[in-house]
C-alpha cells in the first residue's frame, strides 16, 4: 500500500497570475510523479470580500465563485467551474480532494437587525459585563445575488451566538446575543478566556436544531456537487464538538462511505487539549499536530541548543501517532500572520524528513516549500517585503517517501544534535528501505541497523550531500554521515 501525502495547495499570499484552480488542474500529474494522494485546498465559496479574500471570512458557502455577490462572481481562487475542473483533473490522476470548511462563523451580512445583546468580559467570556441592552447588528444574510438558488435559508440572529461589532454605536465589543438558542456561548473544547466559543465575526450557534440541519445538507450538497473527498475542518476548538460528530456521521450514512476528515484543533502548550478532543470526538478526525510544528520551530530558533532526543515530546505524533497530521508550517503560521511561528529554512529539510521518512503520521506538504512565494504586507504601520524559497529537497523526499519508506523502524535519536533512523524495507515496494542522518550542530555520523538483508549493498545520499556511497557490512550495520546543520538521506543504488 502507498504511503499517503497531503499537500496544502495554497499559502495566505497566493498571489500568482495563474489562479490557483487553474494552476493546481494543471498541476495533477506532477503532483502525482511526487506521490501526493490528497490535495487540501482553500475555501471555495464567496467570503465577505470578495475576490480579495482568502477564504475564512466565510459568507456564503453555496456560491462556489458562480453568483454575483460581495463585488465578484469569482472568488480569490477562480469559478465553480474551474473549481469542479480542478477536483475531475486530480482524481483523474488518483488523487484525492480534501474541501476546507469554516463552520465556526459568517461575515459580511446584508442587513441590519435590531438584536438583544450583553457585553462579556474578553479576558473571561463567561462573565457578563453589562445588562441586555440593544445595539443594529450585520445579523441577517439573505444572499440577494443567489436569490434562492441551492437554499432558501436565511441566516438572522437566531443563528448566532455573538457579534463584535455594533453598527450604530460603531463601537468593537465582543457582545452575547440573548436569543432563545440559551444564555450566553455554548460549551466547547477550548477553555482559553474562560470560554472560546467566541472567535470573530458572526459566531453561529449550533443549539439552533435549523442551523444544524441546513449545515448537514449543505454538506450533501457540496459532495454531489463537487465530488470532494473529504474536509479539513477550520478552528474546531471553538466549534460544539458534538455538531462535529453529528455532522461526520451524517454524511458517512448519507453517502455510505467514510470521508477523510482532519481537524484543526491549534495548540502549542501541551496535548491534554489533543487527548480530550479525541475523547469527545471518539477519534472520528484525524488531528493537525500543530504541537509538533511548535517543537520545529523552536529547533530551529534555538539551532544547536536545541535537543534533539526531545523533538516528539509533547505532540500527538507521540502520543497517538494513528490520528496525526503532520506538518512544517500552514497559511496560520506563516509571517506577519496572528500565529506566526515559521520555521526557519535551514531547518524545514530536517523537518520534512522527519514528518515524510519515518511510519508515524500523515505528512502534509506546504505550498510555498514546492513552488516558493513572494508577498508584500503591513504589521503594525511597517512594510514588509517576503520572499518564500523552494525547498530543493522536498520533491526528493516526497518521491522517496512513495517508493523507498516502508518497513521496520530502528531510531537513533540518541544525541542532542545528530539523530537519525532507518527503514527495512518490505517486499511490496521494490529497492525500498533507507537511512536518515541529521544533524542541528557539527559534522555528524553514527553507525545504524538497516537489515542483514541489505549486506553488501552500496548506499548513496539521495539529497546528493555526500558523493561517496556507504557499504552495508555482513551484520546489516553502515556508518552514515551527514553534513552540519544539515540532512542526508542514504538509499540503495539501482
Amino acid at each position: 500500500m502507498q504511503n499517503q501525502t497531503i499537500i496544502q495547495y495554497f499559502h495566505w499570499y497566493y498571489n500568482e497570475e495563474q489562479n490557483l484552480w487553474n494552476k493546481v488542474a494543471a498541476d495533477a500529474a506532477h503532483l502525482k510523479e511526487i506521490g501526493v494522494t490528497a490535495v487540501w485546498l482553500p475555501p471555495a465559496y464567496k467570503a465577505s470580500t470578495g475576490g480579495y479574500s482568502v477564504g475564512y471570512d466565510v459568507y456564503d458557502l453555496f456560491d462556489l465563485g458562480e453568483f454575483d455577490q460581495k463585488g465578484s462572481v469569482n472568488t480569490r481562487y477562480g469559478s465553480k467551474a474551474e473549481y469542479i475542473t480542478a477536483i475531475d483533473a486530480l482524481h483523474e490522476q488518483g488523487i484525492s480532494v480534501l474541501a476546507d470548511v469554516v463552520f465556526n462563523h459568517k461575515a459580511g451580512g446584508d442587513e441590519l437587525e435590531r438584536i438583544p445583546v450583553r457585553t462579556v468580559n474578553e479576558e473571561n467570556r463567561n462573565e457578563f459585563t453589562s445588562d441586555v441592552f440593544e445595539i443594529d447588528a450585520w445579523t441577517r444574510f439573505t444572499f440577494p445575488g443567489r436569490d434562492g438558488a441551492y437554499s432558501g435559508f436565511i441566516w438572522d440572529q437566531q443563528c448566532f451566538s455573538g457579534v463584535d461589532w455594533a453598527e450604530d454605536l460603531k463601537e468593537t465589543a465582543i457582545y452575547s446575543i440573548q436569543n432563545s438558542a440559551g444564555e450566553g456561548f455554548e460549551d466547547v473544547p477550548s477553555t482559553e478566556f474562560g470560554n472560546y466559543d467566541y472567535l470573530m465575526f458572526n459566531d453561529i450557534d449550533f443549539r439552533n436544531q435549523a442551523v444544524v440541519d441546513e449545515l448537514k445538507y449543505w454538506g450533501e450538497w457540496v459532495v454531489e456537487q463537487t465530488k470532494v473527498d473529504g474536509f479539513r475542518l477550520d478552528a474546531v476548538k471553538h466549534i460544539n464538538p458534538h455538531f462535529i460528530v453529528e455532522w461526520i456521521d451524517h454524511l458517512n450514512q448519507k453517502f455510505n462511505r467514510n470521508f477523510f476528515i482532519v481537524a484543526e484543533n491549534w495548540d502549542v502548550v501541551n496535548t491534554a487539549e489533543q487527548e480530550e478532543y479525541i475523547q469527545i470526538t471518539a477519534g472520528k478526525t484525524q488531528i493537525f499536530d500543530s504541537l509538533l510544528h511548535h517543537n520545529f520551530f523552536l529547533a530551529s530558533k534555538e539551532e544547536n541548543n536545541f535537543d534533539m532526543r526531545t523533538i516528539f515530546d509533547n505532540t500527538l505524533l507521540q502520543i497517538n501517532p494513528e490520528l496525526a497530521v503532520t506538518f512544517v508550517d500552514n497559511h496560520d503560521s506563516q509571517p506577519l500572520q496572528a500565529l506566526e511561528s515559521y520555521v526557519e529554512f535551514w531547518f524545514r529539510p530536517m523537518a520534512y524528513a522527519i514528518i515524510l521518512l519515518r511510519m508515524q503520521g500523515i505528512p502534509c506538504l506546504f505550498f510555498p516549500d514546492l513552488y516558493g512565494g513572494i508577498y508584500d504586507d503591513q504589521k503594525e504601520g511597517e512594510d514588509f517585503h517576503i520572499q518564500l524559497a523552494i525547498l530543493p529537497e522536498l520533491e526528493t523526499m516526497s518521491k522517496i517517501r512513495t517508493h523507498l519508506a516502508y518497513g521496520e523502524q530502528r531510531d537513533y535519536f540518541d544525541h542532542g544534535n545528530c539523530v537519525g533512523w532507518t527503514r527495512a524495507g518490505d517486499e511490496e515496494h521494490p529497492d525500498s528501505g533507507l537511512a536518515v542522518l541529521l544533524s542541528t550542530g557539527e559534522e555528524g555520523w553514527k553507525t545504524m541497523e538497516i537489515g542483514k538483508h541489505f549486506a553488501g549493498k552500496t548506499f548513496i545520499d539521495a539529497l546528493g550531500k555526500h558523493e561517496e556511497g556507504i557499504v552495508i557490512d555482513e551484520e546489516g550495520f553502515a556508518e552514515f554521515h551527514c553534513h552540519a546543520k544539515s540532512v542526508s538521506v542514504w538509499v540503495q543504488t539501482t
